[in-house]
């Protein structure tokens, strides 16, 4: 098939092609099938419908789409019948796959029961919409204004959405304008560090060099991150886009997406979109028929976690083990193979060719003064609602925990939350007030980082959880400077003895110090914000070090070192239902007897106290205190 030239061309190819697919079957079903649907099962739901289908003889075309960012419904299914509106189900299995085909699709009930909503503005017999839920009604979405809406493997229902209008727009003014216009809607960089993107674009615009390149951060590393991951399963045209505006913008003629090997679908569907592209005349030589060249290139990293920041993920495409080099220069100046350079991560792209569609005045009207647009999170952890959210920078953490996060799972109490990955800090329940923006969180000794955000309950101890993330940290330190390979050696090691409850009152002085010099002395980011949890979680949660140390007692009862699990003699019934179900055979006791816990056998799994039955009640949790129990099992009522 001969390239097309003009995006009028294209658009009109797209167009086409999008309306062929609207009208090939009068019934449409969409799965949510990124990573998250996929782990929730729906491969296995897939499959069924198509079998189901077939079966029952009904003509209907199943459409793979990515993550809505509604993780904890997962798998999604919709379906659109001709003149009605799309109705959404959620956590659907292979079990109930019949029920929709028979109840709606052959039937027409929505099966209220299971029905979620509908998606759009059109209403089902009076059921609500989908979109004014209390998780989806505060999102403004922009960086996935398409995910969970487009195959992403069909560039046609891309371009009908308004795609490449951006890079249409970009090709018709000067590069300085384009720039120009990406500094007026205030994007900063949403890898981390919130560099305004127009400034570091200019930096790389005004570079002498006769060759340029531009790089995409997809090296999404942080636990518990996965925004970069969604959008590029879900929606891979959107950040390219954006990448060919910025290498027009720049004079770049060459660019590469670096992203994690960890990553299988995203990268499919890179290859799929750039080929897609080809095939439209949208990446290589004289693209839209404007002289403007750009060629791209897919690398895909080992999972080193040093490699998210930007000159150790250059040195890791020129084929160099990837560690940091001091700056300057910095990478405008002498970035890949020394030529100048521009690295943004996979959200920013994104946003850019939505800016360029609409303006940087449209885009700059959400946020706030200094942290403008819009900012995706992760939102995991002890929260009801996990999944992938967009908000307007300067919404509070209170509504993003219990609005659109529906509060913590069980009902049980708010503790923190922890923003930026491994790097960030820990902010307090009663803090909660403070707001999603750079300023706001680095004030509180967090970062925004790329966006992952852990909730954490009562039961979380904050401690454990510092080391928990310096641990991480720690581990994927390159070790080319002393303060990071050496300095998060030491502090973990205190940590991990601070938890088992071989901590000395000394060793608060002693993290407070390596957490200064590490911060202080580390060459790149990585070992620069590896303190701050540490830091946020003494400085919040001091209580819970002082309980460790000097009381031997972890107050959340998390630490394994510091619990001991009984079985109150007065609540016991014989049930035998604990001891059945102990995997290391700790629980003796027999019909009629009070069951006893062998301390020395207990690996403290919890298993015992999530089996009891609650109208018993009869396992019990402690730290730094015993209960007085039998030696040996005995007969009920002999204790």
């Amino acid at each position: 098939m001969s390239k097309t030239t003009t995006f009028k061309q294209v658009k009109d190819k797209a167009e086409k092609g999008y309306q062929d697919w609207l009208n090939s079957e009068p019934i449409r079903i969409i799965v949510g099938a990124g990573t998250c649907g996929r782990a929730a099962g729906a491969d296995a739901v897939i499959a069924t419908l198509m079998e189901e289908l077939e079966r029952r003889q009904i003509k209907a075309d199943i459409t793979r789409v990515g993550c809505i960012g509604l993780c904890y419904l997962e798998p999604l299914v919709d379906v659109v019948k001709q003149g009605k509106p799309r109705v959404s189900y959620g956590n659907v299995t292979p079990n109930s796959v019949s029920k929709i085909i028979d109840g709606y699709i052959v039937g027409d009930d929505p099966q209220s029961d299971m029905l979620l909503g509908t998606i759009g503005d059109q209403t089902l017999d009076g059921v609500a919409r989908l979109f004014d839920s209390p998780v989806l009604k505060p999102q403004v979405r922009i960086a996935t204004r398409n995910c969970g809406f487009v195959d992403p493997e069909d560039i046609n229902q891309y371009i009908a959405r308004g795609g490449y209008t951006g890079l249409d727009n970009a090709l018709k003014m000067t590069p300085e304008q384009v720039i120009e216009e990406v500094s007026k809607s205030g994007l900063r960089g949403r890898g981390g560090g919130g560099a305004p993107t127009g400034w570091k674009w200019n930096m790389c615009r005004q570079a002498a060099g006769d060759k340029k390149y531009i790089i995409c951060n997809a090296d999404e590393g942080d636990p518990g991150a996965f925004m970069d991951r969604s959008v590029l399963e879900s929606d891979p045209h959107t950040v390219l886009e954006g990448m060919l505006i910025g290498a027009y913008a720049m004079g770049a003629t060459d660019g590469y997406i670096y992203c994690r090997a960890e990553y299988p679908q995203a990268i499919t569907r890179l290859q799929q979109a750039i080929a897609q592209m080809e095939e439209y005349g949208l990446v290589g030589d004289n693209i839209l028929d404007s002289g403007f060249n750009f060629h791209l290139k897919i690398k895909e990293g080992a999972g080193a976690f040093v490699c998210g920041e930007e000159t150790a993920l250059m040195m890791s495409i020129e084929g160099n083990r990837g560690m940091p080099r001091p700056r300057p220069p910095f990478p405008a100046q002498s970035g890949l193979w020394g030529y100048p350079s521009n690295i943004n991560n996979v959200e920013t792209w994104a946003n850019v060719s939505a800016i360029m569609e609409k303006g940087g005045d449209w885009y700059g009207s959400y946020g706030t003064e200094k942290s403008k647009g819009t900012k995706t999170f992760a939102l995991a952890g002890k929260v009801n609602c996990t999944g992938l959210i967009e908000v307007p920078m300067g919404t509070s953490l209170h509504e993003i925990v219990f609005d659109i996060g529906g509060g913590i799972l069980d009902g049980k109490k708010f503790k923190a939350v922890q923003t930026g990955g491994p790097s960030g800090g820990f902010i307090p329940a009663d803090q909660d007030y403070l707001t999603a923006d750079y300023e706001s969180l680095a004030a509180a000794g967090s970062i925004m980082g790329s966006g992952a955000m852990v909730v954490m309950d009562e039961e979380t101890c904050a401690v454990d959880m510092a080391r928990y993330f310096l641990t991480f940290t720690q581990s994927e330190s390159c070790g080319k400077c002393v303060p990071c390979r050496v300095g998060t050696r030491e502090m973990l090691g205190i940590l991990t003895r601070v938890c088992a409850g071989n901590g000395v009152p000394e060793d608060i002085d002693r993290l407070s110090q390596l957490c200064e010099t590490v911060k202080k002395g580390s060459l790149c980011g990585l070992g620069g914000t590896a303190p701050n949890p540490v830091l946020t979680s003494m400085k919040n949660f001091r209580n819970e070090y002082d309980a460790h140390i000097n009381e031997g007692k972890c107050p959340s009862l998390a630490c394994a070192s510091l619990i001991s699990f009984y079985v109150d003699p007065a609540k016991c019934k014989a049930c035998m239902i604990c001891a059945r179900n102990c995997p290391n055979d700790a629980i003796k006791g027999g019909k009629k007897m009070i069951h006893v816990i062998d301390q020395d056998k207990c690996i403290k799994c919890g298993v015992c106290l999530e089996k009891c039955p609650a109208k018993f009640s009869a396992i019990v949790k402690l730290s730094g205190e015993t209960l007085d129990v039998p030696d040996e099992p005995v007969a009920i009522g002999e204790a």
